[in-house]
């Protein structure tokens, strides 16, 4: 133990020298330091070789560029007196998630000339004389579709429809 203490004592300050520029910042780097020497204590009659410098600089090395891949995936720490409740804060989407299914099973329940032109204008964000060229329809077809596809798809929606029927061809 005794001989551990003489050859890494000496290693410190030169250790937090190269952990400060590795991070660029005096806190985290002496914590990066004292977890440094705690590994190297914990594996000090594991190691390889006789040269305690170089090993302690790999060791703390290796810890600084887990720690800087860890702050990339993670993003900057802040502390909570530095951050405001509006930041740290993000509304549930649960809600949404189950409103976004149920949307698209009410548009399956649409009768099929009634979604198509739906979809088309509301969500493509097409103009009626568009969707009339594509669907092959006249504008004034387009238009009362749209409406009854509207209407049925809210009455769906509020649970107030019962499911279309459908034409046995």
């Amino acid at each position: 133990m005794k001989d551990m203490m003489l050859l890494v004592e000496p290693l410190i300050p030169a250790l937090r020298r190269y952990a400060r520029a590795l991070l660029r910042d005096r806190d985290a780097a002496d914590d990066l330091v004292q977890d440094c020497l705690e590994r190297i204590i914990r594996g000090w009659h594991g190691r390889r070789g006789d040269d305690a410098c170089s090993w302690a600089f790999t060791i703390l090395h290796n810890l600084a560029v887990n720690r800087l891949k860890q702050g990339q995936r993670r993003g900057r720490h802040a502390t909570l007196d530095e951050t405001d409740e509006a930041s740290i804060a993000r509304p549930a989407v649960q809600e949404d998630r189950l409103r976004h299914l149920e949307l698209i099973r009410a548009l399956g329940d649409l009768p099929e000339e009634q979604r198509c032109v739906l979809l088309l204008v509301s969500v493509e964000d097409l103009s009626y004389a568009e969707a009339a060229r594509i669907l092959g329809i006249p504008i004034g077809t387009v238009m009362s579709r749209l409406s009854r596809g509207r209407e049925r798809l809210q009455q769906l929606l509020e649970g107030r429809a019962a499911p279309a029927l459908r034409r046995v061809k």
